[in-house]
């Protein structure tokens, strides 16, 4: 299975997806493309470091979001890709993008969906959030992405305690490499594997 990656940043998620291709876990996965939202993003680098094409596309080089979500559709015609995955990307899709490739976009969140999640929790902000709020556990929700922040259907989330001395760095770690890296390459894998259906808005899913 072909697939695009989306980033906007430091690229942990892209280098977990590299790692678990490069293992053997996701055997028959092929990263085609990434695509990122800004030039200074580090993932790109591991895109490079990698042999894997990339592409900066920032919304704010286009005339208007409709040249730009146009750009980003020939570009993924291009590449083949059959899936994207928003891999900490914090732009939200343009329209055209999501309309044709409707089920087939997955995004990781730093949060257990539907807690602390939206427009605007992105980043560090959901964890600062959750420390307020003072929830026991967070975590990580891999979800479809559809035309809104975080209402896609939920595929696989994964849960890590919330310690008294949590601070929203540590926390955020914790959840990255305990949460994001594990069930990011497994949603990856029970996609390609064909085991994740979608009914009534609820995605199902046929585990081994």
């Amino acid at each position: 299975m072909k697939i695009a990656v989306f980033v906007s940043g430091g690229g942990t998620n892209l280098q977990a997806i590299i790692d678990n291709i490069s293992s053997g876990y996701l055997k028959g996965v092929e990263i085609v493309r990434v695509i990122a939202s800004n030039k200074d993003a580090y993932a790109l680098q591991r895109a490079a470091d990698n042999g894997i094409p990339a592409k900066v596309m920032s919304v704010r080089d286009y005339p208007s979001r409709n040249e730009w979500d146009e750009a980003v559709l020939s570009e993924l015609r291009e590449s083949g890709a059959e899936l994207i995955v928003l891999a900490g990307y914090l732009s939200l899709l343009g329209t055209m993008v999501v309309h044709e490739y409707s089920d087939r976009i997955i995004n990781i969140h730093p949060a257990l969906i539907p807690s602390f999640c939206g427009a605007g929790m992105y980043g560090i902000r959901p964890h600062e959030a959750a420390l307020k709020r003072g929830v026991k556990v967070s975590g990580a929700t891999v979800h479809f992405v559809n035309e809104n922040y975080d209402e896609g259907p939920i595929i696989l989330q994964k849960s890590v305690d919330v310690l008294p001395d949590d601070t929203p760095e540590s926390l955020q770690k914790r959840i990255m490499k305990e949460c994001e890296q594990v069930i990011l390459p497994r949603a990856i894998r029970l996609i390609a594997d064909g085991k994740v259906s979608i009914e009534n808005n609820i995605a199902k899913v046929k585990e081994d």
